[in-house]
């Protein structure tokens, strides 16, 4: 029965009501019988039954008009509080009637409305105090059988204020997580408590660890993101230290999904990498896309994906998504229909070889805008299959090309990589084989060489956090399996950015682009992929050493071992844009591009790697393999 209790959320609002009343009239009972025998009211049995009916009626009346059964008892506030006053005398307020009619001839007025007064504060005492009870008595058993539970966690939240106070609120009745206190680093909280636990000081390092031992405390959680990038250098240290895991809240909507508790997750170093927020010109890339028909290839990708979100945000009138990955295409067009049911969504399975396929989706759709973001992007997969890499990323993007051309599209933006400058593997050559086509395109568009109005803009960037097959998820499944967590080399470096603030740049990029420029993107500082592997062994609770190594297993086929620097200056020139800018490129030749890759793409078809190999260091003479088999091609 009480486990019954414990696991039911909500009581019903008959019962609480029921309950309300029958408080309400005992009181009014007390009432008269204290006035009966104490001041020696002249109250007959006919009289006692009349008023405490009276009494029944206008709690009813009272209490339903302040709507106290319908307050949640485990959440009351201070403004609920009034809501019981305001009940209890408004009762008493009603009760004066039946009591003047019936004792007006053995009580004067003056002590009836004392008499009110009396037992509308004694109503409004009572109600607090079986409330309170109730809270305090559902607390003890929930806190009994979380108890009897052994995989709850302990936990701190982090902070004392109202996104704290809040969390702690919502985690209050789970069988996951315990909050047993709050951390700050104020000196003004010590000793005091929040949600009747205690808040505990990190000023002193050795006393907070011995605060987290005797309190079996295994995780810190934070409210948000930024809360954790300001304790980078301070608490994240200590929890590194003491072995303590460090989680984030979801945002409150997504809290009360039905996923619930489920959503807190631990920090990852995307929380914490730290960078300025990138603000982009929304008017301006709304002013571009608002209401027309975008196409988004390689849409079910991780870029590719983020676009077409971000699309939705500023106003698309229909996306088209064309996508050759069937399951992952499911995915997005689910989710599609989950969070954006009003948006025209068209989900489009196809290659980006298929020139028949493309040719049809750009006579059916006509899109003004595309974005291109279909690519094979793994180095070490590609370098083991180039004619694959050529095929695909040069002749979709080729194709891609043509048909915008073909169909009159506005603006045509190709997603490419950091990996195309000074290429030393095949993707990043495919790459930039792919921009040299394109821009030499556009540049006969804008010479009047070739016919057609559509402009060609090129985005490059580094790698992408979180992004399908990156590194950051591989080194979650090596932690999650308790190592080792492999980097190829301890000095290996990359520039990092995140998915979200990647898409953004080239929605903007794509906005300010006019023809045929290359625009990189600002990407920080670089970061050594070695001290990445140990912050996030750190933030999953672990010691790198103790509980999981790391393994160098040396530079994979074409990996270099620093990126080139996109963004510098004697290479680029500037926007007004901070984090964008625009390369310096060498302008290729249309029909020698053309004829160069009519020949390449042959030797691709045909898989004759060393001819192909001989005819794409003639276009792109900066491409030297490093670290490949291809070397001695």
């Amino acid at each position: 029965m009480l486990s019954k209790i414990i696991r039911t959320k909500y009581l019903s609002v008959w019962v609480i009501a029921a309950i309300d009343v029958l408080l309400s009239v005992l009181v009014s009972f007390l009432c008269l019988s204290t006035e009966k025998y104490m001041l020696g009211w002249n109250v007959s049995g006919a009289d006692y039954a009349i008023l405490l009916l009276a009494s029944l009626i206008t709690s009813v009346l009272a209490f339903f008009a302040c709507g106290l059964a319908r307050k949640i008892i485990r959440y009351s506030r201070l403004k609920d509080v009034l809501a019981f006053i305001m009940a209890s005398f408004l009762k008493a307020f009603l009760m004066l009637t039946p009591f003047y009619l019936r004792l007006n001839e053995v009580v004067d007025v003056d002590h009836m409305i004392f008499a009110m007064i009396v037992d509308a504060g004694f109503t409004f005492l009572l109600l607090m105090f079986v409330r309170s009870f109730m809270v305090y008595v559902y607390d003890y058993l929930q806190d009994r059988e979380r108890q009897q539970n052994y995989n709850i966690q302990h936990i701190l939240i982090y902070g004392v204020n109202k996104d704290s106070v809040s969390l702690s609120m919502r985690l209050r009745n789970n069988s996951k997580y315990k909050v047993v206190g709050f951390c700050s680093r104020s000196e003004h909280v010590k000793r005091y408590k929040t949600e009747d636990v205690p808040v505990f000081q990190y000023d002193s390092e050795e006393k907070f660890a011995k605060a987290l031992r005797l309190n079996h405390v295994r995780a810190i959680l934070f409210p948000t993101a930024f809360d954790v990038q300001k304790e980078e250098n301070r608490l994240l240290k200590i929890c590194e230290s003491q072995k303590i895991k460090v989680l984030i809240a979801p945002p409150i909507d997504e809290f009360g999904n039905q996923k619930g508790v489920s959503a807190i997750r631990e920090v990852e170093v995307e929380d914490i990498l730290n960078r300025p927020e990138i603000n982009i010109n929304m008017e301006a890339v709304k002013g571009m896309l608002k209401d027309k028909t975008i196409m988004v290839t390689g849409a079910a990708g991780s870029i590719g994906s983020e676009i077409c979100r971000q699309l939705v945000k500023v106003g698309a009138g229909r996306i088209v998504a064309y996508e050759q990955a069937e399951t992952p295409m499911h995915n997005l067009q689910l989710e599609f229909r989950d969070k954006f049911p009003h948006q025209r969504f068209d989900c489009i399975v196809g290659d980006v070889l298929n020139k028949d396929r493309l040719n049809a989706i750009f006579e059916q759709y006509r899109p003004q805008i595309v974005f291109h973001a279909a690519a094979y992007k793994h180095v070490p997969l590609m370098e083991e299959n180039p004619c694959e890499a050529i095929r695909v990323n040069v002749g979709g993007s080729k194709n891609l090309a043509d048909f915008s051309l073909k169909y009159n599209v506005e603006k045509m933006i190709m997603v490419s990589t950091d990996k195309a400058v000074n290429p030393t593997n095949i993707m990043g050559t495919s790459k930039r084989m792919a921009e040299i086509y394109v821009q030499s395109l556009g540049k006969a568009v804008q010479d009047g060489r070739v016919e057609g109005k559509t402009k060609f803009v090129t985005t490059r960037f580094g790698n992408v956090l979180g992004s399908n097959g990156s590194v950051l998820p591989r080194f979650r499944e090596q932690i999650a399996k308790g190592g080792p967590v492999t980097v190829t080399h301890p000095d290996i470096i990359r520039f990092f950015m995140s998915i979200p603030e990647a898409c953004r740049l080239v929605l903007q990029a794509g906005t300010i682009g006019q023809d045929n420029e290359i625009f990189v993107f600002d990407m920080g500082e670089p970061v050594r992929i070695a001290d990445m592997a140990r912050r996030m062994i750190a933030l999953s609770g672990l010691r790198e050493g103790e509980d999981i190594k790391i393994e160098f297993t040396g530079l994979r086929p074409g990996e270099k071992l620093y990126e080139e620097v996109l963004s510098d200056e004697e290479n680029t020139i500037p926007t007004p844009y901070e984090k964008i800018r625009i390369a310096k490129a060498r302008q290729y030749d249309y029909d020698e591009v053309m004829k160069a890759l009519a020949d390449i793409m042959e030797a691709a078809q045909r898989v004759r790697i060393p001819e192909m190999v001989r005819l794409i260091r003639q276009l792109v003479p900066e491409y030297v393999s490093r670290n490949s088999w291809l070397e001695k091609v």
